[in-house]
């Protein structure tokens, strides 16, 4: 949270204009709530935007009412005086950024510089991203990573060495005996949080509401965790350290380069970069440009940056109490609108989950309109408090769905009413099991409670790819009363496959997809079945292991919990689902159904052994067609790791049709890189 301040009057959210005495208590209370919990476990219930507003608003009132500022206001102080100190002194101050919102207060601050060095900027301002994680400052010792500190009040931080060795571009090793500190930006790109949270949901842990607020958690969390999270650094800055004298170099351009030439990744290595303009009229176009680039980046960014380049004029300039003057954090419109919740409907997936969907009033949101969002689980509404008829934050941005972030408590009306939750499941009316954060239909899916989900999951591509066997086609089979389970479709007649379809011939493609469907090795039908817990990569792993279904079947929670990637606290859940499928693949064995997984020999010799290989960009030739799983799994095949992210540890990187980012980071790293072509050669044994 950088510092607030009364800077951009425009900003300021004027629903209510001032506040009274009472209101501006509650604001303060608010803010400092919110910030306690970002810097507790990262699960604060105001996003930045609706911190910085906030802010706003509690500054204006202490300008218009400087005999009520209250000691411990957040005004003006870094996190809001609510980040922990830790017993880590800084090396100099760890500061934040004072805010513009706007052309014109970007000007203000240019005009203000000037006034500071007595004349215009001669050195060009550097333009980089604001990203949107937590502040760190990372300590090499002789070439050595020997601690990470966290930002704290600016004077003293948390040590989050913890952290170490999990930190993508932040080498745990330097090629060279170099002592300094580098400082930057620890963050999870939306990657890294989608695997963070399939990770916490896994192990039981809540899942994070954003990126952001998950990277404050993780990095917290480092040490106390029985597994290990992945984040990603970028550095921004760099001073010296015990007098080391390495840093050379008069600008922050030159001292970024020598950083990131050590391996120390730097916002030079971002989608944005950093560049140096000799006109604010020219870092405002950039400013445009990158707000352009904003929703296609693989990470949050709530800003951009704009600092004097050269460490001379830098130092000229000085610092505030808390932000120096010579920097300044251009915020960007928050991805995010208000709106008020009108209902919530509760839905059942496949595997039996009661999923919550909130019923919005229509607003657009980055460019699309919304009527609906995520409302995650029970437990979220219930931690936030949300009410019907709250005014909520909807948040969005690019491909994401849209979400509900918390309740504006302060815009709450009298005719909020609570959330009523379910006591009977909304689908088949049975017992709801309230055991996990997730509640789910105590019958599962292997009844009619998310029958329609479950069928639609076990055609698809990754389970049984039965192609052609859409949702229209299996609604009509499940209201004729053919399909009760998936085994059913494996004893459907041409006659009824023609009435679902309207079509004999096109029952006659179908029963030749049923027929390959039969012969697909054992992990795919394992997958098919929808067992809680598991997915495509467990059900490989299960598959794997056991070798063949009776073997699945007779195995235990404590036999379970032996699979590789399967988590122990999952195995009972798993192994009572299995049982109960019981009827359910009696019936696919009946049917002539696979029941076995084919023995490749991966360890030893394989043509990936020892590797972990990256893919990005659209595959051709002998790859054609397949999708991540399949290219997965002939990886894994072939004895190689797989990996959806290019870091030090990525020793191959598969490029293919429009190969982005990922492409331009290991050719940064120095990873090997090979075509599609090539890697098709390399695994030509392992594709069929």
């Amino acid at each position: 949270m950088t510092t607030a301040t009364a800077a951009s009057p425009a900003a300021v959210d004027h629903d209510h204009a001032d506040y009274d005495h009472a209101d501006y208590d509650h604001a303060v209370d608010l803010a400092l709530a919110a910030c306690a919990a970002y810097y507790g476990d990262g699960d604060t219930t105001l996003d930045d935007a609706s911190y910085d507003a906030l802010v706003r608003r509690i500054a204006d009132h202490e300008a218009a009412h400087p005999d009520r500022v209250r000691a411990d206001s957040p005004v003006g102080k870094v996190g809001g005086g609510a980040a922990p100190a830790g017993d880590v002194a800084h090396t100099v101050p760890m500061l934040s950024l004072d805010n513009v919102f706007d052309g014109e207060g970007l000007a203000k601050w240019g005009a203000s510089l000037t006034r500071r060095l007595g004349r215009p900027v001669d050195g060009g301002y550097a333009v980089e991203p604001k990203l949107d994680g937590a502040a760190v400052a990372a300590r090499y010792r002789d070439g050595r990573l020997v601690q990470l500190v966290g930002r704290g009040d600016g004077a003293h931080g948390e040590d989050l060495s913890a952290a170490i060795g999990s930190v993508v571009g932040l080498p745990a090793r330097l090629a060279v005996d170099a002592t300094f500190e580098v400082r930057g930006e620890v963050l999870l790109t939306r990657e890294q949080f989608e695997t963070a949270n399939e990770l916490r949901q896994a192990h039981g842990s809540k899942v994070f509401s954003n990126p952001r607020n998950g990277t404050a958690g993780t990095l917290r969390g480092a040490r106390s965790r029985g597994y290990r999270i992945e984040t990603t650094f970028f550095a921004y800055g760099a001073v010296d350290l015990d007098g080391a004298g390495f840093l050379t170099g008069d600008t922050h351009e030159a001292v970024m380069a020598q950083v990131a030439a050590l391996g120390v990744r730097t916002t030079v290595a971002t989608e944005v970069g950093l560049r140096v303009y000799k006109t604010l009229e020219e870092v405002q176009a950039r400013i445009e440009e990158i707000t352009g680039l904003r929703a296609g980046l693989p990470f949050g960014i709530d800003g951009v940056v704009v600092k004097a380049d050269r460490f001379a004029e830098q130092e000229k300039a000085g610092l505030a109490t808390r932000h120096p003057h010579w920097a300044v954090a251009y915020k960007l419109p928050p991805v995010e609108r208000r709106t008020r919740l009108i209902a919530v409907e509760w839905n059942v997936g496949r595997t039996g989950v009661i999923a919550p969907r909130a019923v919005l009033e229509p607003v657009e949101v980055d460019g699309s309109v919304v009527r609906y969002a995520t409302l995650h689980n029970p437990a979220f509404i219930a931690a936030s408090g949300l009410m019907l008829n709250d005014v909520v934050t909807v948040w969005k941005a690019g491909d994401i769905i849209p979400r509900i972030e918390a309740p504006v408590v302060d815009l709450r009306g009298d005719d909020a009413t609570p959330i009523e939750l379910p006591q009977e499941c909304p689908k088949c009316g049975g017992e709801i099991d309230r055991s996990g954060e997730r509640w789910e239909c105590a019958g599962g899916a292997g009844g009619g409670c998310g029958l329609l989900a479950a069928l639609k999951y076990a055609v698809g591509r990754d389970q049984l790819d039965i192609d052609g066997l859409g949702g229209t086609f299996i609604e009509a089979l499940v209201d004729e009363g053919a399909v009760g389970d998936v085994a059913d479709l494996f004893t459907l007649t041409r006659d009824q496959l023609a009435a679902a379809a309207r079509s004999e011939k096109r029952a006659d493609t179908l029963l030749e997809q049923i027929a390959a469907a039969r012969t697909r090795p054992l992990n795919r039908v394992f997958c098919a079945l929808g067992i809680v817990r598991t997915g495509r990569t467990l059900s490989r792993e299960i598959a794997r292991h056991f070798g063949t279904m009776a073997a699945i079947r007779t195995a235990d929670a404590d036999a379970l919990a032996a699979v590789p990637k399967l988590p122990a606290a999952n195995a009972p859940r798993i192994a009572a689902h299995i049982a109960a499928m019981g009827a359910v693949i009696d019936k696919l064995t009946a049917a002539g159904v696979n029941m076995t997984e084919p023995v490749i020999e991966t360890a030893d010799g394989g043509p990936l052994s020892g590797h972990v290989v990256v893919v990005t960009g659209g595959m051709n030739g002998a790859l054609a067609g397949r999708n991540r799983n399949d290219v997965k799994e002939i990886i894994e095949n072939a004895g190689g790791t797989s990996s959806g992210t290019v870091s030090r540890k990525t020793t191959l990187l598969v490029a293919g049709e429009n190969a982005g980012s990922k492409l331009a980071k290991a050719q940064e790293l120095g990873t090997r890189v090979v075509s599609e072509a090539e890697f098709a050669d390399l695994v030509a044994d392992f594709l069929g």
